[in-house]
């Protein structure tokens, strides 16, 4: 394995739970006066930045999938 692919593997294997931090923290610290205005039209107490950084925790779990599928033999 090229050491650029090595990088591109471990970028991937990183972004999920960087992004699953990233909602924790948002959730009980929130966003600050951002979250604020981005939620003023919508009416919801979180923001949209929770919601969104769920979705790409789990969009990016296809790294973490793989790795479990090749340890197992499958």
């Amino acid at each position: 394995m090229t050491s650029a692919a090595s990088l591109a593997r471990w970028l991937g294997l990183a972004a999920t739970p960087t992004f699953a931090i990233m909602a924790g923290l948002t959730a009980m610290i929130g966003g600050g006066q951002a979250d604020m205005l981005c939620a003023a039209g919508r009416g919801s107490s979180l923001g949209e930045m929770v919601p969104m950084y769920l979705l790409m925790s789990a969009f990016h779990s296809a790294a973490w999938l793989r790795l479990i599928s090749e340890r197992t033999g499958g």
